[in-house]
């Protein structure tokens, strides 16, 4: 089984940018909302993706995640199911202390909103986080992808 530990946190300023190593262009789709499951369409790049979300734990920080790469046929196929529940945002990959912050910057539905999101290992704890990260976000379903595809 696949599980995902992350902790979301909003973004103070755009100092994140210079330090980036890369730069992608998401949009992401909902089929299903849960629970107990949730179903994700995710263009990232050229690269196609559904993903199959469980519950989170009572703090939201932790929840069964599988992925299963399309090919772009498959992809444009199950593209149209998604009922108007688009994501759009580009993704910067940001190196710190050893690991990657992922911050994303919404195109749709929310413009301008900015969120770090930082992945960890079963048993590991947060590291010091730099200065452009402020008030953490996790369990707030208003920040969560799939509330905001459904409800903007």
């Amino acid at each position: 089984m696949c599980r995902e530990i992350e902790h979301k946190f909003a973004v103070r300023s755009d100092a994140f940018k210079p330090l980036a190593v890369a730069r992608l262009h998401i949009r992401q789709a909902y089929l299903c909302f849960g629970p107990p499951v949730t179903l994700r369409l995710r263009q990232k790049d050229d690269t196609y993706i559904m993903t199959v979300k469980g519950p989170s734990s009572r703090g939201g920080t932790t929840r069964t995640e599988v992925e299963k790469p399309l090919s772009r046929a498959e992809f444009e196929a199950l593209w149209p199911l998604h009922r108007g529940h688009i994501i759009e945002k580009y993704r910067y990959l940001v190196p710190w202390k050893g690991r990657m912050i992922e911050v994303d910057e919404f195109v749709r539905p929310r413009p301008g909103l900015v969120i770090a999101e930082i992945e960890l290992r079963e048993g590991e704890s947060l590291p010091e986080l730099p200065s452009w990260i402020g008030e953490e976000l996790t369990g707030r379903p208003e920040y969560q992808n799939s509330y905001m595809a459904r409800h903007g």
